[in-house]
């Protein structure tokens, strides 16, 4: 049996790095089956000025180049913030085996609240998913970003 190692430590330092850019501070990172980080990134779409920049979206994406596969089953994804309904469908459609998040987001979630887009009949696959991993820390990272914009 192995180990349980969490990389949401990772993530979490991705999104502090996306604060200091001027982004929404939400990190992701993408492990391989046997455990290796193949991509981590945070929220780049006011750099990027793209809509779709979303860490869950660039890490899904370089892991896809990386592995020369639009697929990824047997990856886990690690994210701060409840994906989006995008976010969401882009995982399923990815086949990420695995979505570990810290804070839940009632306003925009998609897996949990919202859209919750596992549950439709038209997901053609449903990852395991995990939430409240670092939810704390990353809520207060959250809470700071928005509170110093207002």
């Amino acid at each position: 049996m192995s180990r349980f190692t969490s990389h949401m430590d990772i993530a979490l330092s991705e999104a502090r790095a996306a604060a200091a850019r001027g982004e929404v501070p939400v990190g992701a990172v993408l492990v391989s089956p046997s455990g290796q980080v193949v991509a981590q990134a945070g929220n780049r779409t006011r750099e990027l000025n793209d809509p779709t920049a979303h860490a869950e979206i660039l890490v899904i994406r370089e892991g896809c180049v990386r592995a020369g596969s639009e697929r990824l089953p047997d990856h886990d994804l690690y994210v701060t913030l409840e994906p989006c309904a995008m976010c969401a469908t882009a995982i399923s459609a990815a086949r990420i085996r695995r979505v570990y998040y810290g804070a839940a987001d009632p306003k925009s979630g998609g897996v949990a609240h919202g859209a919750r887009v596992f549950t439709h009949a038209q997901c053609h696959h449903v990852p395991e998913v995990y939430d409240g991993i670092g939810a704390d820390e990353a809520e207060q990272i959250l809470k700071e970003f928005f509170a110093a914009r207002r």
